[in-house]
């Protein structure tokens, strides 16, 4: 379902919402979360016993500024650099090593990204450090023939965010981002209990939302969140791609039906998901871009 059918309307000062608390928290749970949580753990360490990887690879001084390197089967024919979920103070990279199969056998490598967590830096520390993370893996890519492929910038929830500020950069040439049921304003968290570790206040939450920042020249993008969601969530993935439409840009949005904030991941991964003609035309943008900025 594309998210211009739905009736969903996003306020930025997040007054569409009658209880943020319950919209990006409480809301958002299910009850299976720690039985499929389990499963993507049993996954992940299940692609690492069985494909190529170069595991904790630094990319800076703090002991979460590593990445692990799952290389293309064949030969390569771009990058998928991942940023994990965790409303940006919680979880690890070796929970989502389960999606590297599906795109390495796609002929992409795969870089999953650690980044340190709130409250340990604030905010923007934390989008600095996703970008020496992108710097780390194109160095990294630059002894190879990968170096001339697209690079594309994936991320869920907290690190859909990461994923489009990365996208947003200037210089960074990303080809391509793919944003996973993400927050792009987050002035709407500062009245939550997720606020007592981010630590934003009005000004720091403004400058921290890439929903005010779309920028003509900024790479294609798809934008997808799960129809069992909060009005939230889908909310804010039709702002973003209604922002990115606006400067020019060329987006899709899908709200995948039924699925909630993390058997999204399941789709996204599924040969047979809602997701693989979307992603598909994605990569096609992004390697028709990636000959015009070499």
């Amino acid at each position: 379902m594309n998210l211009n059918e739905t009736t969903h309307e996003y306020q930025p000062d997040g007054s569409s919402l009658s209880d943020a608390q319950f919209q990006y928290v409480e809301g958002q749970g299910r009850p299976g979360f720690p039985v499929l949580l389990a499963q993507f753990e049993s996954q992940s360490a299940q692609a690492l016993a069985q494909l190529p990887c170069a595991r904790d690879l630094p990319y800076g001084a703090h002991e979460r500024q590593t990445f692990d390197f799952f290389p293309a089967r064949g030969d390569a024919a771009g990058t998928l650099v991942y940023f994990h979920a965790g409303y940006w103070q919680s979880r690890d990279k070796s929970g989502f090593g389960f999606i590297a199969p599906a795109f390495t056998a796609m002929g992409l490598n795969v870089g999953l990204v650690n980044y340190p967590l709130c409250p340990t830096v604030m905010l923007a520390e934390l989008v600095e450090s996703a970008r020496a993370a992108v710097l780390a893996i194109k160095a990294r890519l630059a002894r190879s023939k990968s170096s001339a492929h697209p690079l594309i910038a994936a991320g869920h929830s907290a690190g859909a965010h990461l994923a489009v500020e990365l996208a947003l950069t200037p210089g960074l040439a990303i080809d391509g981002v793919i944003a996973l049921s993400g927050i792009y304003d987050l002035v709407p968290l500062l009245g939550t209990t997720l606020n007592a570790k981010l630590r934003l206040d009005t000004d720091s939450a403004v400058r921290g939302s890439p929903l005010h920042r779309a920028r003509p020249g900024a790479p294609p993008a798809l934008f997808a969140v799960g129809g069992a969601e909060t009005q939230a969530f889908v909310a804010q993935n039709q702002a973003m791609h209604a922002a990115w439409r606006a400067a020019g840009l060329a987006s899709e949005a899908v709200v995948v039906p039924g699925a909630d904030h993390f058997s999204l991941l399941q789709d996204w991964i599924s040969p047979a998901g809602v997701l693989v003609a979307p992603v598909a035309r994605l990569l096609a943008l992004a390697l028709a871009r990636q000959p015009r900025r070499r």
